[in-house]
């Protein structure tokens, strides 16, 4: 039986921090300085994310990084639910969510690069995923249709972000809905630049680029 309660100080300020700590972790930058292929922060936009690192042509190095910053929030929403996992199921959702919100901070603002992070759609993901899977399941399955319909990569994560927190409700999780509302306006902050060019119809489609250079061959 688990038991009732609410989160001890300790627990907040660990979820917190270990979560911060997880996310801050700049896989982008670890695994391109390892493999000698310069740094994320040097080409295309200057992110750290997985879609900046495959500019590097290092699709191999893009993967690791997608996987990298999609498990931090996945573990540091596991680690959580480890430490709460005798308190009661909505003492452990605000666990996971504090220590998943925590670990997309992270990654948006990480202390070892200055806060100048990522985008975090990866970060968000894995964090749905591990906290809520039906809700990071239908998220996931949002993006991908409006990317494979749209074919605009960053429309496709601003859809899925938006409709995030209403597939939480829908399924009963009011908590998780808070973190992917959380999440989800700083989504919308970091892309920014993303949604004027989407404004002005300048936001590149997926495979424009290759299509192009097959018709200069």
């Amino acid at each position: 039986m688990r038991e009732h309660g609410m989160l001890t100080p300790l627990q907040i300020g660990l979820a917190i921090a270990g979560g911060y700590l997880l996310g801050s972790i700049p896989f982008g930058v670890i695994v391109m300085r390892a493999a000698g292929a310069g740094d994320p922060r040097a080409i295309g936009s200057g992110n750290i994310g997985a879609t900046n690192v495959l500019r590097s042509g290092r699709k191999g190095l893009a993967a690791i990084t997608l996987l990298g910053d999609g498990g931090k929030g996945a573990l540091a929403v596991l680690i959580a639910w480890l430490m709460t996992r005798q308190a009661d199921l909505q003492t452990q959702a605000l666990a996971t969510s504090l220590a998943g919100g925590a670990a997309f901070l992270g990654h948006l603002f990480p202390v070892w690069l200055g806060f100048k992070g990522g985008k975090g759609v990866a970060t968000f993901f894995g964090t749905l995923l591990a906290a809520a899977w039906p809700v990071g399941l239908a998220a996931a399955a949002t993006w991908l249709a409006a990317a494979f319909l749209l074919r605009i990569s960053s429309l496709g994560a601003l859809t899925a972000a938006l409709f995030a927190p209403l597939y939480a409700l829908l399924l009963g999780r009011p908590v998780i809905a808070a973190l992917a509302a959380f999440m989800g306006v700083l989504i919308y902050i970091r892309h920014a630049a993303n949604i004027r060019r989407l404004l002005k119809g300048e936001e590149p489609r997926i495979g424009a680029k290759k299509a192009q250079e097959r018709a200069e061959a």
